[in-house]
């Protein structure tokens, strides 16, 4: 969404042809066109794929008009559908407004409304009706019972036209499985629009669904808009269905790229009666105002065309069929006796200390209380552990259970935990008695210094925190030196904010002055750097103390001073050899504070790619003499060189002098108001002798006394 920040002045019209452009201004009711316009000029090459599919569609409707019955579906097919109600009080959106909604939706698609016996005379030749239908769904995607109403509370009072609402740590709710449910989003929207959906293929797979305001639901507050006739708009273009007027503000060159609805100058208003005709429509029996792909009152809508159902049939065997065969209608089957391990909680994917205690939520999902169960815990599939659990769970109860303590060896390693005998009898659902992860444990090292030329994966050590299971970081084929480095693909991380973690291996800092990481980046953008209200790619350095349960940022760059490359590019950024910048990190705050460990942190901004290279720890121990007197010279005695050092770094010097010992001036080293630590004066062509060092600060004069060989 926010390449249409720098694309703004170019937003196509998408359904003319593929190189006008125009910028729409009126407010709509349906969002949706805006929102493909968003996602198509975010993403070019989307843009090829998007109309490549919507006219390969259209043709294959065109070729087939007289044996069409071969492009539907062969019988109806019923979609399992979840209404996530993210409100403030998602409680006004009673059970019964839901019920009576999937109840006007069934009859809208199948033609069985009240209403559909209005068709006027003169449409009702084209009347259809599709063959999709749909359920509240009876079972979650981990097969819990449910209504297929989730009620979640925001603090997000308004939604606008992006992907918080589909996401919990946005204030929205995450999707269920959207290959095996529709998700329809009820809220509070902005700007006027009380709904939009998203098309096939044109965004990432956990956003697609339909969003609708609350108040279009039936018996809304929204006058004339509370029949529930938005949600059957927008599940159309779910399905795959334009605007009836084809988008194109009055030109009539527009399409719906349906070849029985009447050509349509803009959508309706109000609710109109009677054959109307347009500057579009020409003689004949005017426009289709009643079609619900229109923006007439509710209850002036009653109807789709047959080449609407036959298109919808159509993109539902093609891209939507497996919501056909998804099981979220079936009511899940409940044993009397069925243990269940719901989560994984320890070990996670990395552990400090080869010692852990795994840590599992255990929920009783049968009708039988659950008292006893076996625990058996595998560990690169040789059994490490048996544990014998005493309880009372009652159905529907969950609890935290620890398990006796295990000792990894060195390395990355698969952990399977099982459950077996509940109730001293066998578990009549198995399926859910396993839970499996992986998890490594290397100990701390003393050095870091990696290029990432080692082509077996990341070095022991390392690991990637990958937070939404999307894009992440991954070996890249280029490097600031050698072939390679790690890289985020951000141009095409759609899913943002989202973070990911690069971690190194842990370390510690015991009785150093000081230590630094330094490490190469290069970076890109999409937009403009002027762009104002931007997301931005950002990039991060953590470091933690405990393991990662917490983290201290000590580096943060997005923007202007983060990119190597300023220009905006609108394809992949890759870098040249002199588009990177070495950065560094002090580290000195966490000298003797135990064992550390860093992670690289990319925040998407749906911007461009990120690379690291030559990620090196570089620790400091100060001459305890330096430490002591806050000036040295060395060697002493010299030879061919002399090296001034201060610690810590001067205040107020001005000048570093080397006389002779009869007080002649032999060289001066003028120093800045910034001063550094060393300084050096070449000697080899100086007669043997004794020799004196100078620091001359505002308010004092340092000598050290050398001796030249």
């Amino acid at each position: 969404m926010r390449k249409l920040m720098v694309a703004v002045m170019m937003l196509c019209a998408f359904i003319q042809s593929e190189g006008q452009t125009q910028k729409k201004t009126k407010v709509e009711k349906c969002g949706t066109m805006t929102v493909l316009e968003q996602q198509l000029n975010a993403k070019p090459a989307l843009r090829e794929k998007y109309i490549q599919q919507r006219d390969q569609i259209t043709e294959k409707l065109k070729n087939n008009s007289d044996k069409t019955a071969n492009l539907r579906t062969n019988a109806a097919v019923v979609v399992p559908v979840v209404f996530h109600i993210v409100l403030a009080n998602p409680n006004v959106v009673t059970n019964a407004q839901i019920l009576r909604q999937i109840d006007s939706l069934n009859k809208d698609y199948s033609s069985t409304n009240g209403s559909s016996g209005n068709v006027p005379a003169w449409f009702q030749s084209i009347k259809g009706t599709s063959n999709i239908q749909f359920c509240l769904a009876q079972r979650t995607p981990s097969g819990e019972e449910t209504n297929g109403i989730n009620r979640v509370s925001t603090n997000v009072p308004v939604f606008d036209l992006d992907n918080r609402i589909k996401t919990t740590s946005q204030g929205g709710q995450d999707s269920w499985d959207t290959e095996k449910y529709l998700n329809i989003w009820v809220c509070e929207q902005d700007n006027g629009i009380i709904g939009y959906a998203t098309f096939p293929t044109t965004t990432d797979p956990i956003y697609q669904g339909v969003v609708i305001d609350y108040r279009s639901l039936p018996g809304g507050s929204y006058a004339e808009y509370n029949g529930g006739k938005t949600l059957t708009h927008e599940t159309g273009h779910f399905f795959g269905l334009y605007h009836i007027w084809g988008d194109d503000d009055g030109r009539c060159s527009g399409s719906d790229f349906v070849d029985d609805t009447p050509n349509q100058a803009d959508a309706s208003e109000g609710c109109r009666t009677g054959k109307f005709a347009d500057s579009c429509s020409g003689a004949g029996n005017g426009i289709n105002y009643q079609n619900y792909m229109d923006y007439s009152y509710d209850r002036c809508l009653m109807m789709f065309t047959k080449k609407q159902a036959e298109r919808m049939d159509l993109i539902f065997n093609q891209y939507r069929s497996s919501l056909a065969s998804s099981n979220g209608c079936v009511p899940p089957v409940i044993y009397d006796v069925d243990a269940w391990l719901t989560e994984l909680i320890s070990p996670e994917q990395r552990i400090c200390d080869p010692g852990f205690v795994p840590v599992v939520l255990l929920k009783n999902r049968g009708n039988q209380t659950l008292t006893s169960l076996t625990f058996n815990v595998v560990i690169d599939n040789v059994s490490a552990a048996t544990y014998q659990w005493t309880g009372n769970l009652p159905k529907g109860a969950e609890t935290t259970v620890n398990l006796p303590e295990i000792t990894a060896v060195i390395g990355r390693h698969n952990f399977t935990i099982y459950t077996t005998n509940p109730n001293n009898t066998a578990d009549q659902n198995k399926s859910n008695d396993t839970l499996r992860t992986v998890f490594q444990y290397f100990p701390a090292v003393d050095q870091i210094r990696e290029g990432f030329e080692n082509n077996t994966g990341l070095p022991d050590g390392w690991d990637i925190v990958n937070f939404d299971g999307g894009i992440t970081w991954e070996k890249a084929n280029l490097g600031k030196t050698g072939v390679h480095s790690m890289y985020i693909n951000n141009f095409e991380y759609e899913q943002f904010p989202s973070r990911d973690d690069l971690r190194l291996p842990e370390f510690s800092l015991p009785g150093l002055d000081s230590a630094f990481l330094s490490f190469q980046v290069a970076a890109g953008v999409f937009s403009a750097l002027s762009t104002t209200g931007n997301n931005w790619d950002t990039l991060e350095v953590l470091i933690s103390t405990d393991c990662g349960k917490t983290y201290t940022s000590v580096y943060k760059k997005w923007a202007e001073t983060l990119v190597t490359r300023t220009a905006p590019s609108q394809t992949a950024f890759v870098p040249k050899s002199n588009e990177w910048r070495k950065d560094s990190v002090n580290l000195q705050n966490y000298i003797d504070k135990g064992e550390l460990l860093v992670a690289f942190r990319n925040t998407t901004g749906y911007e461009n790619n990120i690379y690291l290279d030559d990620i090196n720890l570089r620790k400091v121990i100060i001459n305890p003499n330096l430490k002591a007197k806050g000036f040295l010279v060395t060697p002493n005695p010299a030879r061919s060189s002399i090296t001034v050092q201060f610690f810590p770094q001067p205040v107020n010097l001005r000048a570093v002098q080397l006389y002779s010992s009869t007080g002649q001036k032999v060289a001066e080293i003028l120093t800045p108001d910034n001063p550094g630590v060393f300084y050096q004066f070449q000697t080899g062509g100086l007669v043997s002798g004794i020799y004196y060092i100078r620091a001359v600060f505002t308010d004092r004069v340092v000598i050290n006394k050398v001796l030249k060989l």
